[in-house]
């Protein structure tokens, strides 16, 4: 891809905090226009990757470029065309909706008329007309939350970084927020947003797993569970606790997670077009009923961070 075409890139990106190495050598992309996500359990080098690309933190390592800038050596300049939304509500709860756009208006420069204009727009094409004057900390979450996106993008930036934005609100402010997020994207703005939530990540353009500090995989969410084909099955019996544990100790199979009366099954890559009738034939005995199955995230997740501490019981979190 042409470096113009992308607004993120880098290589090699580290980072240690004393012995601890959080990213480990990471090597990245973005497409300008992209919804691009991260996803990962905590721990797993999502903020402290989002930080350092923001120019908030100083790799120990790698080289960093965002919209053609170096970073960090010209990360005062980055800011003033990215904006950045953190986990954690912050901004003013003493304050009214009204007065924290008014503030986030000056503190990014725009001119007084110009920034009323848009912070009456912002109002207005974020829900907050007859709101304006509420205090921000007597919002909901779902409130909260695009209230902050709201002053993410007061100024209109090129590329949007939200770290877990969605962490701490219900299932229909969640769906909201990524309408939002494709309308963005869809008027120009580059998205690089971390969630731990598999629909989430389904969502995305692109999606690249971390796990323990590195990227283990990064493709369109499509490639990642075709790459999977053939490899999930699911397991119904009225038993799924025994037949769980038989399934674990069977050569090749790398999780079983149960979903109700049933068990999604995980098995390592090459073990042929077979596997159906060796499990089957593993849970003789117990009326197990053993069917291919389309793959998920969820398998790609267990697929790409299992470690070699043995099978996976269970579901990525």
């Amino acid at each position: 891809m042409p470096d113009d075409a992308l607004a993120i890139r880098a290589s090699g990106m580290s980072k240690d905090f004393g012995g601890l190495r959080a990213v480990d050598g990471m090597d990245l992309g973005v497409a300008r226009g992209q919804v691009y996500g991260f996803l990962g359990p905590n721990g797993s080098g999502k903020s402290t990757s989002i930080r350092m690309l923001c120019g908030l933190l100083t790799p120990s390592a790698g080289r960093i470029e965002v919209l053609g800038l170096r970073i960090p050596e010209q990360a005062e300049a980055l800011r003033r065309r990215i904006g950045y939304m953190t986990q954690h509500f912050s901004l003013f709860a003493d304050l009214t909706v009204r007065e924290n756009l008014e503030f986030l208006a000056a503190i990014q420069g725009l001119p007084r008329r110009a920034g009323a204009r848009r912070v009456d727009d912002l109002l207005r094409e974020y829900r907050f007309s007859d709101r304006a004057g509420q205090l921000a900390g007597a919002l909901s979450g779902g409130q909260k939350q695009r209230l902050a996106l709201a002053g993410a993008v007061i100024h209109r930036p090129e590329l949007l970084f939200l770290d877990e934005p969605t962490s701490a609100v219900d299932p229909e402010s969640r769906r909201d927020f990524w309408e939002t997020l494709f309308e963005l994207a869809d008027a120009g703005t580059t998205i690089l947003v971390s969630t731990h939530y598999m629909d989430e990540a389904e969502r995305c353009h692109r999606l690249a797993i971390l796990d323990r500090g590195r990227l283990v995989a990064d493709d369109s969410p499509a490639a990642l569970t075709g790459a999977l084909s053939g490899r999930t099955l699911e397991v119904r019996c009225a038993q799924p606790r025994q037949a769980k544990q038989r399934l674990l100790a069977l050569a090749g199979v790398l999780s079983a997670a149960q979903i109700g009366n049933s068990l999604r099954v995980l098995v390592a890559e090459g073990q042929g077009s077979g596997e159906a009738a060796r499990i089957g034939q593993a849970l003789a005995g117990l009326a197990a009923q053993v069917r291919p199955t389309r793959p998920n995230l969820e398998d790609v997740f267990v697929a790409v961070t299992r470690h070699d501490g043995g099978p996976a019981g269970g579901a990525a979190p």
